[in-house]
């Protein structure tokens, strides 16, 4: 649970956060470790390993470490533990923050008492896209709509896994559609556009990188985009309130923690350096080539996106009614 002191905790180290200097600030380590939960060469590890490059003036040596497992949960367990004093960061997308605590009787951590968010780094909508089990004729999310109710044993989607906000968005769009969707989760976003490419599923609700070479190539549809606006990557494709399902926004982020009683000066200071790397070139650059827009905050602007999130997802997981195998 998100405590009004756990709030107010993030916004002292946020009010030390916006006194630090944010350029150029003094190098307090040699050797400090950031922890991804996928393995090398997703979107974790790749905007991870951007950073990484641009946070000299917090550790002369940042290690990026990657512990794959139980769905991000592994190395989010690893920073639990980990002492609190700068020497280890986390990079993390929003589920396993905002979502797995409503999915997990048992999860090992909580979200605002065991870590100390420090900023978001890119912010990015999903897309719902259809492969060729679906026939070619299907060109619109209505026609897979009324596909989907003709063809109720072939109507399932694919997430990278059980509990993301990819897994909940197509929850949310089969109540709004009225339609059962068989939800099939994957251990990574790779290997559900590989089922999608190969016919097995029929659609998958993904990251722009990995839809759009595909959809450029016509091997999938991209039916609507999930976010506020159309991408400018995928132009003719509508959002999901255009193509009849207002309020259905989703729009997925990826954050940076450390341990739970870090010092707030070294929060702030943290703080401060990513703010400047994401103003750099190659950071930036890198995050337009996966398609995810730039974001960074305050640790207490931070602690209140979660919290909005939090309580977003909670009552969609619970008419979900989704139970976990672990």
């Amino acid at each position: 649970m998100i405590t009004k002191r756990r709030l107010l905790a993030g916004a002292g180290a946020a009010g030390l956060a916006s006194l630090a200097e944010p350029a150029r600030a003094q190098v307090i380590r040699t050797n400090t470790r950031f922890l991804v939960g996928f393995p090398p060469g997703g979107p974790v590890d790749i905007v991870a390993r951007l950073l990484a490059a641009e946070m000299k003036d917090y550790a002369s040596t940042i290690i990026v470490e990657n512990r794959p497992g139980g769905g991000g949960r592994t190395a989010l367990e690893a920073l639990r533990t980990s002492a609190a004093d700068g020497s280890v960061l986390l990079i993390t997308p929003a589920s396993m923050v905002v979502i797995y605590p409503h999915v997990y009787k048992t999860l090992s951590y909580s979200p605002l008492r065991d870590f100390a968010p420090v900023s978001t780094v890119c912010e990015f909508p999903l897309v719902v896209a259809i492969g060729p089990m679906v026939p070619a004729q299907v060109k619109t999310l209505a026609e897979f709509v009324a596909w989907c109710r003709a063809n109720p044993k072939l109507a399932t989607y694919g997430s990278p896994s059980a509990g993301s906000v990819p897994h909940f968005t197509g929850v949310m769009l089969a109540r709004a559609a009225g339609i059962e969707l068989l939800h099939i989760p994957y251990q990574g976003t790779a290997p559900a556009m590989q089922n999608l490419l190969g016919g097995e599923i029929a659609a998958n609700v993904t990251v722009l990188p990995a839809a759009i070479p595909h959809v450029q190539t016509g091997a999938i549809r991209a039916l609507a985009m999930t976010g506020r606006e159309r991408s400018p990557l995928l132009p003719g494709v509508p959002t999901l309130d255009e193509a009849g399902y207002p309020g259905l926004q989703s729009v997925d982020w990826f954050g940076v923690f450390m341990p739970a009683h870090t010092p707030a000066e070294i929060v702030g200071r943290l703080n401060g350096v990513m703010r400047e790397a994401l103003k750099t070139a190659s950071v930036r650059e890198g995050l337009t080539k996966l398609s995810f827009g730039v974001a960074g905050n305050t640790p207490d602007e931070f602690v209140r996106l979660i919290q909005a999130n939090t309580e977003r997802w909670g009552p969609i997981v619970a008419a979900s009614g989704f139970k976990p195998e672990d």
